[in-house]
């Protein structure tokens, strides 16, 4: 019916929509969860540092997942890139909130 040729394309095929659906569903997400805090965009709520405790709270999630799908990514390669991505950010951000940064906005310290 089918040669071992094609059902390892299928296969490939399959995982390949998997995966580009994965990528889109973590990326609506962000999207949703930077809107929810009052960010115009995922990128800019990546790029900001945690000021809230739901922020805090955020960014621990985010690395987790990150951590989560680093370690799946032992098993599925892909996965391992695309674990990256939230884990470096989500820990960034929760370093940044360990250090204190981003629970005083700049312009609103008196200048010197």
């Amino acid at each position: 019916m089918f040669s071992v040729l094609q059902v390892m394309v299928i296969i490939a095929a399959i995982g390949m929509l998997g995966f580009v659906a994965f990528v889109a569903l973590l990326w609506r997400s962000l999207r949703r969860r930077a809107q929810r805090l009052g960010y115009s965009s995922a990128t800019e709520y990546l790029a900001a540092a945690p000021g809230t405790d739901e922020e805090k709270r955020d960014a621990v999630s985010l690395a987790l997942t990150g951590l989560v799908l680093c370690v799946l990514g032992l098993l599925f390669p892909p996965l391992l890139l695309l674990g990256v991505f939230p884990l470096f950010y989500g820990g960034r951000k929760v370093a940044w909130a360990s250090m204190g940064l981003g629970l005083v906005d700049d312009a609103d310290q008196p200048s010197a």
